[in-house]
């Protein structure tokens, strides 16, 4: 069984506009986390994980998520 921890932060990055050092200086992170968060070379703390989703305004479940996220256009939902 795999211990991944998938996510959409770059995503939401892109949508809000929001830059890698941006986003770290809110949450007092080094810019570079950001990017192994992203990557998946790093799962956050749950403490982190959920300041990341209250940065952003959303569920952590809309960023995190143990199963991978369905590509954007594909016909999967999430349930």
């Amino acid at each position: 069984m795999s211990e991944s921890v998938y996510n959409r932060i770059a995503m939401l990055r892109a949508e809000r506009g929001v830059s890698r050092r941006q986003l770290s200086e809110a949450l007092g992170i080094h810019y570079q986390t950001v990017g192994y968060l992203e990557r998946g070379e790093y799962s956050p703390s749950l403490y982190l994980a959920l300041r990341i989703a209250q940065y952003f305004e959303v569920p952590v479940e809309v960023v995190f998520s143990t199963d991978p996220f369905p590509r954007l256009g594909s016909n999967e939902r999430s349930a």
